[in-house]
Order: C-alpha cells, then structure tokens, then sequence
C-alpha cells in the first residue's frame, strides 16, 4: 500500500480542456505543447470569442488548478465539493462566451451588450519626475498605469460606463515542467497525482497585487462617480476577503465582487456568475488584508515576548 499523502493542487484545465476528461494520449501531446510553448508557438485560446483567434499566452497552458486526492492504486482523484473546485490561474479563463461583460454590465451600466474598451491609460506620471530626466524626448509626460478594461453602454445619451479588474490567482511551489515529465511517462490507471506540492498564492495575487490596485484607481473612480466591477473566482474571494461587512444596493458601493464558478456538466466547463457581493474601498482594503489589527497591549506584549532577557 503506498504512503498516505496530503492532497495536492495539480492541473485543472488544460489549453481549454479539463484535466480529468482528458485521454492519455491528450495529457501527452499537451505535456509535448506546453514543454515546447513560445508566444508564436502554443495552441489557440478557445476562451477569446467573436471569432479572433489567439494563442494561448499563459507559459504551460494552464488554465486553471484544483485539488486532487491520491487513491491506492497511485492515481488520483479530484476532490469533491468546495475544496475540489476549479482556481481560474488566466485572466482569459474569465472571457468564456463573453458572459462576465454581459452580467457586469447588465447590473453596473444597465446593457446586456457593452462595448468592450481594453487597457485604458490611467495614471499619469508628473512631468518633472525623476524617469522624464532621464529621456526627456521619450518619457516626458507618459501615461502609466491601465485600468483592464472599460464597459460602455452607448445605447444611452449620457456617456456611461464602468472599470473592470479580472484578478486570477497565481501559484507558487515547484515548476509545472516535471509534472509534465511525469504525464509523458505516466503507464498507471486514471491520471496522474501530482509530482510535487503547488499551491495557490491567495497572498500574492490579493493583498500584493488586487488591493494596491483597488487602493490606487477607486478613489479617482469615485470622485467620478463610477464603479469598479472586480470579477475573480469563489474560492479567490473566500480564501482573500475575509470576515468584512458588505453594503446591500450597488448605489453605495465602490467595488461589486462578482464572483464565478463553474458548470462541470459540460467540457469545457461552462463559467457561471454565482454571487455578487457590494463593498466600498475601506471595507474591501479590511478584507484583503486579512482581519483587523491587534491592541497595542497585545503587539507590545509580543515584543517584549522577542527581546533578549536583559543581565
């Protein structure tokens, strides 16, 4: 009988396509296209609609993981429930069938049919700052700083439009690159277990990276009077906005969370908008960053718990 392991988080979905659905013979000319991956060389995106066709840009295809159990016989099994729900690891995960644009949209802006306005300058950099010294005839006055992309209901006579942010999770551990060693040699049943321990990394992909954004563009938004709509998966924003009290009409929040999940039924996976969740900036800021602060007391109590015992 093999050692009991922990689960592990392995791959989800695959240039488009769930793991677990896959033939050997699939994994294995995936293994070979992911090992071989270039910006000119890849499989095409099936999430990109309106008949575009683009290449995966994700290194590896991966478009999402999941958790996966180790079974006796040295295969493995996803994991049933929550814990065994898909983690979208590519924004592009998030445009299957255009749906989060139409639902975003549909709530924030009232069209079912938004125009659909990518990387958006945002930010400026002063003209006297120290990169414009630099190359006064190339830097001078350059905008930095996108918001994603811009929805607009041109149906209506006054300009309209909201911000919207697809924030993916990133993960950390071992390269995926012995994995798909492992796929090419797997001869057992099922699929493989994963070779080595990954996981998601909630920490980067949230209070890193998702809250200094927010931090930086939903005040401007605000004074503007317009919404940031925020799409990431369940179990993004339950595992990073924690504990923190939401508002109950989208006329008083900053931020709409719209949270998707996925319909298994069919492969690919059919994305589903599951919950929407209302904040302003200052409850979304306690969220990510994960509670509240602790008493004076209680910090300075800890302090004096590391200092080194005076003689």
């Amino acid at each position: 009988m093999l050692k009991p392991l922990a689960p592990r988080f392995g791959i989800g979905e695959w240039y488009g396509h769930s793991f677990i659905h896959l033939s050997r013979a699939q994994r294995i000319a995936f293994a070979r296209d992911a090992k071989k991956q270039t910006k000119k060389v890849a499989p095409p995106c099936p999430f990109v609609s309106g008949g575009e066709i683009k290449l995966c840009n994700k290194k590896g295809g991966i478009c999402s993981l999941r958790l996966y159990e180790r079974l006796e016989d040295g295969s493995a099994r996803a994991l049933e429930g929550d814990a065994g729900k898909l983690r979208v690891t590519c924004p592009r995960r998030f445009i299957q069938n255009n749906t989060v644009f139409s639902e975003v949209a549909t709530i924030v802006i009232g069209t079912e049919n938004p125009e659909i306005i990518p990387e958006i300058r945002f930010l400026k950099r002063p003209a006297n700052s120290t990169e414009d010294t630099l190359d006064t005839t190339s830097r001078k006055a350059e905008d930095v700083g996108n918001i994603d992309i811009v929805l607009v209901n041109s149906s209506e006579d006054r300009f309209n439009w909201c911000a919207l942010e697809m924030q993916a999770v990133y993960f950390s551990g071992e390269s995926m690159s012995s994995f798909f060693d492992q796929i090419e040699d797997y001869m057992g049943p099922g699929i493989p277990f994963p070779d080595k321990n990954r996981r998601p990394d909630y920490r980067s992909s949230g209070p890193k990276r998702l809250m200094p954004q927010l931090q930086i563009k939903v005040p401007t938004l605000r004074r503007w009077g317009k919404k940031m709509a925020v799409v990431v998966d369940v179990p993004w924003f339950r595992t990073n906005v924690v504990d923190v009290e939401t508002v109950s009409d989208i006329s008083n929040c900053d931020i709409a969370w719209f949270l998707i999940d996925f319909d298994e039924s069919s492969n690919p996976a059919t994305l589903v908008i599951r919950e929407l969740e209302l904040q302003t900036l200052e409850q979304a800021v306690v969220g990510l960053t994960g509670g509240f602060p602790v008493t004076l007391t209680e910090f300075e109590s800890k302090i004096r718990e590391k200092m080194l015992p005076t003689r």
